[in-house]
C-alpha cells in the first residue's frame, strides 16, 4: 500500500538518493548536457524548499515508512501579461520513483495526489517538461492523460 504525504525535513537524506536517480536518467540519455551523479538541489536548498508556501512537495512510502518517490511541485501565475491569461498553473519540477520500485503505480499514485492537490487549491493546469532522452517517462505521462503543451526544439553545434 502507498501513503502519499507532504515532505518532512526528515525525508531530506532520500530526496537527495531519489535526485541522483532522476540525474542519472538524464546523463545516461544526453551525457553532453547533464553531469552525473549529481543532485539539483542540495540538502540546505531543499529545507528551504520544503517550508515555502509557493511549491508543495510530496512523497510516496510504503507500509514501512521507506520514500519510493516525490513530486516537486511549483505555484506558477502570470499576472496583467499582454499576451497570457492569468491562469494559475502547477508546475511539476520533478517528479521521480525509486527505480526498484517502479511499475507498481506509484508514479500514478503520486500524480493523482498532485492532480487532487492543484484541483483542491484552484489551479487551472498541471505542466511539467520531459526530456526526450526518457521515453520511458514520456510513455507514462501520456498514459496519465498528459498531451504535449509546446515543443521545446535544438540544433547542436
Amino acid at each position: 500500500m502507498t501513503i502519499i504525504r507532504k515532505a518532512k525535513i526528515e525525508d531530506i537524506p532520500r530526496l537527495l538518493e531519489l535526485l541522483v536517480q532522476v540525474d542519472m536518467v538524464h546523463h545516461n540519455g544526453r551525457p553532453d548536457i547533464f553531469k552525473g551523479p549529481a543532485t539539483k538541489y542540495n540538502a540546505e536548498q531543499l529545507e528551504d524548499i520544503i517550508d515555502r508556501d509557493d511549491v508543495a512537495v510530496f512523497v510516496s512510502e510504503d507500509e514501512k515508512g521507506f520514500v519510493t518517490g516525490h513530486a516537486f511541485c511549483v505555484h506558477r501565475q502570470l499576472k496583467d501579461d499582454p499576451v497570457v491569461t492569468d491562469i494559475k498553473t502547477l508546475y511539476i519540477d520533478d517528479i521521480c520513483v525509486d527505480e526498484k520500485h517502479r511499475g507498481r503505480g506509484i508514479g500514478r499514485d503520486l500524480y493523482r495526489y498532485v492532480e487532487e492537490y492543484a484541483r483542491a487549491n484552484g489551479f487551472y493546469n498541471i505542466t511539467l517538461n520531459v526530456y526526450t532522452c526518457n521515453p520511458d517517462a514520456v510513455k507514462f505521462y501520456e498514459s496519465i492523460g498528459l498531451k504535449p503543451l509546446k515543443i521545446g526544439m535544438e540544433q547542436i553545434l
